[in-house]
């Protein structure tokens, strides 16, 4: 959408629809998406192809106005604000696939309006692209919407793992739900199955956590006393079956691979992982040791509960286990105790 009058005034892009002209100097309209958003970020998000260095270098030169202002990089913006974009220059990048366009049935949506939409995310699908991933769910997301003025993550799940996973559809709903995930607002169970049997039926799990790489530069978590992040998990029990034990985890901290390497800690390591179970164990499993043949790890986000960041209606949204957890568990209640 445009606005244009008279005379000498320049034609006013909106922000949310903005195409930006790189020949020639842009206003900008501040959409309701990018209140409260700084400068830079607006102005990286605009012009993707334009090298960083640039865009701060315009700033301080002061080319880049707000209401017809000088503004630093920090200025937060207030929609309604007009912002002048110099033309600019981008930078050669070699051509990317194209993200390939999902159906919107593709994706189970559990819940959604102008702010937010909650995703029931499949196991095998990032959340984002990167790290020898082109493409993630946000930039499917992105490429089946793109009548959506801003679609972002507000966390992330690991690739093996499925759930309820959160969109931000507008600023105002991203910046109050990272928030709320520092201030520990959001309640998040996940739904696992561990090797061996599970002795209490309800355990707070607060080991230290650090990151380190691999020598081949792959990263992992572990276990440090010294210099790991504190870290809490609740894992309760819900049925024993011997030589595995089901379970539902809640987050009180939201650390990498923190389900993963506390159940690890304390001597069960998750069914399936890859990357702290046990490897014999896991192929006994993929060929049908459980009843049925069971090839990824079992770990599910099953449920949230929070308070809308705008609307502060009370939101409970679970997704039930995907259909390949929910026949090992229908195998293991068929086959019992062992």
């Amino acid at each position: 959408m445009t606005t244009k009058t008279q005379g000498a005034t320049p034609t006013i892009y909106d922000s949310a629809r903005c195409v930006l002209q790189i020949d020639r100097v842009n206003h900008v309209r501040v959409g309701e998406e990018s209140d409260g958003q700084r400068l830079d970020n607006f102005l990286l998000r605009l012009a993707r192809d334009v090298p960083k260095s640039h865009l701060y270098r315009i700033i301080r030169a002061g080319e880049v106005r707000v209401n017809k202002g000088r503004c630093k990089a920090e200025t937060k913006l207030v929609a309604g604000d007009i912002v002048r974009i110099p033309p600019i220059r981008t930078r050669k990048r070699a051509e990317k696939p194209t993200a390939p366009v999902l159906p919107k049935h593709a994706l189970n949506i559990l819940f959604e309006d102008r702010h937010l939409m909650v995703v029931d995310k499949p196991a095998g699908l990032a959340s984002h692209g990167g790290s020898g991933v082109n493409h993630g769910l946000i930039e499917r997301l992105r490429a089946t919407r793109p009548e959506e003025p801003m679609l972002e993550l507000a966390h992330r799940l690991d690739r093996e793992t499925s759930g309820v996973l959160i969109v931000a559809k507008t600023r105002k709903a991203l910046v109050r739900l990272h928030d709320m995930m520092r201030e520990g607002a959001i309640e998040k169970h996940y739904r696992t199955l561990v090797m061996g049997d599970w002795v209490n039926d309800r355990e707070h799990v607060r080991f230290p956590l650090t990151r380190y790489l691999l020598p081949s530069g792959e990263r992992r978590v572990k276990v440090d006393p010294v210099e790991g992040a504190p870290s809490h998990s609740i894992f309760t029990l819900l049925k024993r079956y011997g030589d595995v034990s089901f379970l539902d985890v809640e987050l009180k901290t939201g650390r990498t691979h923190q389900i993963r390497v506390h159940s690890l800690g304390s001597g069960h390591p998750l069914v399936g992982d890859d990357k702290y179970g046990d490897y014999e164990f896991n192929r006994e499993c993929a060929h049908g040791l459980l009843g049925v043949p069971l090839r990824r790890m079992f770990l599910h986000a099953w449920k949230l509960r929070f308070e809308h960041p705008v609307t502060h209606e009370k939101l409970d949204i679970e997704a039930s286990l995907p259909e390949e957890l929910a026949r090992v568990i229908a195998g293991l209640d068929k086959r019992g105790r062992v």
